[in-house]
């Protein structure tokens, strides 16, 4: 079987976008003649990505939701927040992007790695709900060995344990402190001349509230910086919490080239990082009206393309 190529099945998508954009609703590809099962036939080869919330089956596959929606239906959101008061969402990150996005662009990448093995593509089905379960693989494996509460403020990397959260400092601003394991705290406690004695108690979660307003009281004595000061190239595990202004100026940041401003937009780097093949921002903009226009679209249908605000 001679397989098409992949501009020969572009080709084909835009035949039939042109032919039937009148009928076009969105996120309906099928009503198109652009779903997986026709453009595997044109191509078998085709990786054919659908990323959604809910995935492409169960009965919440049709309903409209939000990063917000997703991680709460995981049970990530109901670990988050501050005993006593609603759960926070933290930004769109778990679901959108690491859930979603990123496990998508993984998706795609062991397809098209099987499809050069084999000649044969496959669908993948990136629901961002599914990838917020997998985001919480570890916090499911401490439930299942009995070492997670479900309860908030009784879980040590929930924000609740006096050594892992955010202290306020003098001027307003805060540390993150996270020396978890005993030989970082006993740092924590030695630089910043702290009396151990006073925490000794410090695995007792029913005392974790005491101690937390204890050493909160000790960080509210000095300013972010000072602190930052006091705790620079120790293994204190302190770090200042930053707003993004801030974070592009931080000497990592810096010495690592992590952010690059383009015509005065701030661009986070690519990650990870490869060693014969590095990654960059592109700065060169696609211009999609002539590319949709080379591939076969007609003046009618990128008007029409336009009025949509689709391109």
């Amino acid at each position: 079987m001679k397989c098409a190529s992949d501009k020969e099945v572009a080709v084909e998508i835009v035949a039939h976008a042109d032919a039937l954009l009148e009928g076009y609703r969105p996120g309906a590809m099928e009503r198109l003649g652009l779903g997986p099962t026709e453009l595997l036939a044109r191509n078998p080869r085709l990786v054919y990505t659908r990323i959604t919330g809910w995935g492409q089956t169960g009965p919440l596959a049709h309903q409209a939701g939000h990063d917000i929606n997703y991680i709460a239906l995981s049970g990530m959101l109901g670990a988050m927040g501050t005993p006593g008061k609603p759960p926070f969402p933290p930004l769109n990150l778990v679901g959108d992007f690491a859930g979603g996005g990123m496990l998508a662009a993984f998706g795609v990448l062991c397809g098209i790695m099987y499809a050069q093995r084999t000649g044969q593509g496959q669908i993948i089905d990136a629901a961002m709900l599914d990838g917020a379960n997998l985001m919480g693989a570890m916090i499911y494996g401490f439930r299942s060995m009995g070492k997670w509460s479900l309860e908030r403020g009784r879980n040590w990397i929930d924000g609740s344990a006096p050594y892992y959260g955010c202290y306020e400092c003098c001027d307003g601003k805060y540390v993150a402190i996270g020396p978890i394991e005993p030989q970082f705290l006993a740092t924590l406690f030695e630089v910043a001349e702290i009396d151990p004695n006073l925490f000794q108690d410090i695995t007792d979660i029913d005392r974790w509230p005491k101690l937390r307003r204890r050493l909160a009281k000790i960080f509210r004595q000095k300013n972010r910086d000072e602190w930052c000061t006091i705790f620079e190239g120790t293994d204190a595990c302190v770090a200042p919490v930053l707003d993004v202004d801030e974070a592009v100026k931080h000497p990592q940041n810096v010495a690592r080239d992590n952010f690059v401003e383009i015509n005065g937009v701030i661009h986070p780097m690519p990650s990870p990082r490869f060693s014969e093949t590095p990654g960059n921002v592109l700065t060169a903009s696609i211009d999609l009206h002539e590319l949709l226009k080379s591939w076969g679209l007609s003046a009618q249908s990128l008007n029409a393309l336009r009025n949509n605000q689709a391109i």
